[in-house]
């Protein structure tokens, strides 16, 4: 079974209870503020997405766990193994690689192929944000109904038909109208995602925060956070693109329909996708403190 390449570190119950309390500062006050929203019966069409569309369970984002090759001294640290990933040794609790399946073995192995393709291709800086509006185009029902456009369909038409649309992200492209998917200049599908991924799209950089808690407890919590919060950034860029009107929201929107801000989407598109890189490469990082046995990577 996979055994850890680098010698596991030993970090104190001081040190990573001090770690967990971090994690939870950081990542709880966004888990209460989406209940505390589902409470009243508001939406967010910004921050809520990360919470509905990606349908993380919240105790993935939530509970801290180490970093696979890290042991856990102190007696406090047994909580984590009514986790069937755990073991315990002399040293302490820690994740134990001999627990992977082979189920998350192939998962892991689909993720590491398609960023490993995406980081070999040059980030396309193109696109503008156009697939929002390829979603509401000659459409009849909008995807966020409640969220008035600051546009009218007469003039979101307009910008369609005198833009190109480059969108290479097919969980984006899926959603556009009828209308709107014969306009885009590429056709990408699930089964071809890893020839068309690249790190331009905010959706791709979003997608990060999903391999990080579909591979959880193998990839850290710390990474896991950091893809979370570039998510949201890419987000924000995201809807701020859109013709939807988000001022009651504090968002200034970034009017891709003008020159000016076709050039702030593209500062700020290149800024998360250069995050997205550095976040990817960790990602894989990561994934490579396990070796993986050659009959599972030759299926």
């Amino acid at each position: 079974m996979p055994k850890i390449i680098d010698a596991p570190g030993i970090l104190s119950i001081e040190k990573w209870t001090a770690l967990e309390a971090a994690h939870s500062s950081r990542i709880q006050p966004w888990v209460d503020a989406f209940h505390e929203r589902r409470k009243r019966g508001e939406m967010h069409p910004v921050h809520d997405f990360l919470f509905d569309y990606y349908q993380c369970k919240r105790r993935l984002i939530t509970e801290w766990h180490p970093p696979t090759g890290v042991v856990l001294e102190g007696e406090q640290a047994r909580k984590l193994l009514k986790e069937a990933v755990y073991s315990e040794d002399h040293r302490g609790v820690f994740i134990d690689p001999s627990k992977l399946t082979e189920n998350v073995v192939s998962r892991m192995k689909w993720i590491i192929q398609l960023l490993e393709n995406a980081q070999t291709r040059r980030s396309q800086l193109h696109c503008y944000g156009l697939h929002e509006w390829a979603m509401v185009y000659k459409g009849t029902c909008i995807r966020h109904e409640a969220t008035p456009l600051r546009l009218s369909p007469e003039e979101i038409e307009h910008v369609i038909e005198t833009q190109t649309i480059r969108c290479t992200h097919h969980d984006a492209f899926r959603f556009f109208t009828e209308a709107a998917q014969p306009l885009n200049q590429i056709q990408p599908r699930r089964d071809n995602r890893s020839e068309h991924e690249q790190f331009g799209c905010v959706h791709f950089n979003m997608d990060l925060f999903k391999w990080c808690y579909k591979l959880n407890p193998w990839i850290s919590s710390e990474l896991t956070l950091d893809c979370f919060f570039l998510a949201v950034e890419a987000r924000e860029l995201d809807m701020r693109a859109s013709p939807y009107d988000l001022k009651e929201f504090g968002y200034e929107p970034i009017k891709i329909e003008t020159p000016e801000g076709r050039e702030a989407y593209q500062l700020l598109q290149k800024q998360i996708g250069e995050l997205g890189r550095q976040f990817a490469a960790k990602f894989l990082k990561e994934c490579c403190k396990l070796t993986l046995p050659m009959d599972y990577l030759s299926q």
